[in-house]
């Protein structure tokens, strides 16, 4: 006869191990508590990863600007006219401040390669010698939140996959990108068609304060939805340019009429696919507002839309309008100082202040706290 003490022994070893139902599902309780605690901070971590990166690139930005300067005494042009193979002006032939960057970024053959002498896009045969080089994708154009583009562009029977740049060369608090008016663009950079490129001794706010390259959110190229990023085109300037060529904020109640205007660009964004476009910041290579150009003219991810005063369809190279700062960075977005220095500028800033760091000689007076 078995004594008590094997019985329970046998007992014990019958008994089955591991966890009861109700054990399993506390630990998949904490497990699931963990993770939504956990993820956030991962998420945050990882965006914090991604706008040290895109701060990185905006300093060699920075650093490349700064010895373009020292080699040639002015920054680059945003934009110089350049000849078709046949020797006629190419009007979307300009090559940007990006292009002419590229000598001084550790990218000598990619410099090389470009034929600055021949349109770059609207040419056949500059098209096709330059295709190789425009088409490249330079991850020091891009920003790590954001996302390439994905859609194919082209002229002349040659189309390439766009590569992209979320930084644009700043024109200033201007909402025109050529100087051949009577009112000059007030930014580091435009097209100088009457004058010269813009130096040093020309920025008489500081370069510690006046914005070089701002960060824009890359147009999604999907003409089915509606982004932040869309530019409406068709809307009329509040301000005629005939009558009064001064396109630089602030004019004369520009607040009041600025703000009036671009609210009826918003009103105008709708899913018509003729009155917008999905490409903004689609080629670093190109000379071009919406292109690699844009404006400081809006705070970062202003509910406003970009907005064109020019009719849809139009592809001469006259771009007056709003293409201004944006980014995937919560709370706003980075820009590069004339000094090479980065800021992070706040959602929050007001237009006052946005304006005065867009020009860089309108002897605005600006506080460190004021963005």
């Amino acid at each position: 006869m078995r004594s008590a003490r094997s019985s329970n022994l046998v007992r014990e070893a019958r008994r089955p191990q591991g966890f009861t139902l109700i054990e399993l599902l506390v630990v998949i309780a904490i497990i699931g508590v963990l993770i939504a605690l956990l993820l956030p901070a991962v998420q945050a971590a990882r965006e914090a990863a991604r706008r040290a990166q895109c701060v990185n690139n905006l300093k060699q930005i920075g650093i490349a600007l700064h010895n373009y300067h020292s080699a040639n005494d002015c920054f680059p042009p945003a934009a110089l006219k350049s000849s078709n193979f046949d020797g006629t002006l190419a009007n979307n032939g300009s090559y940007s401040a990006h292009a002419r960057l590229l000598g001084f970024m550790e990218q000598q053959p990619l410099a090389n390669a470009m034929n600055f002498q021949i349109a770059c896009f609207n040419d056949p045969v500059g098209n096709f010698i330059n295709s190789t080089v425009t088409g490249t994708r330079l991850n020091i154009f891009l920003c790590p939140s954001d996302t390439p583009p994905t859609f194919t562009l082209g002229n002349n029977g040659l189309t390439w996959v766009q590569p992209g740049t979320s930084y644009f060369s700043s024109v200033g608090s201007s909402l025109e990108f050529n100087d051949n008016q009577p009112t000059k663009p007030n930014g580091l950079f435009f097209l100088p068609i009457s004058g010269r490129a813009v130096n040093i001794s020309s920025v008489t706010d500081g370069t510690s304060n006046t914005i070089a390259f701002g960060e824009w959110r890359i147009g999604s190229g999907n003409v089915n939805r509606i982004s932040p990023q869309d530019v409406v085109f068709g809307v009329p300037l509040f301000v005629d340019r005939t009558t009064s060529p001064n396109l630089n904020l602030p004019a004369a109640n520009a607040n009041n009429q600025f703000l009036g205007w671009i609210s009826r660009c918003a009103a105008g964004l709708t899913q018509n696919r003729v009155n917008h476009t999905v490409r903004l910041g689609a080629n670093w290579s190109l000379g071009l507002m919406i292109w690699s150009m844009g404006n400081i003219t809006l705070a970062p991810n202003s509910k406003y839309p970009n907005c064109s005063g020019q009719s849809a369809g139009n592809t001469g190279v006259e771009f007056p309008g709003v293409y201004t700062l944006s980014s995937y960075h919560p709370g706003g977005a980075n820009v590069l100082m004339a000094d090479g220095s980065v800021r992070f500028l706040k959602d929050s800033t007001n237009l006052q202040t946005v304006w005065a760091l867009g020009s860089r000689n309108g002897g605005e007076v600006l506080s460190a706290d004021s963005y």
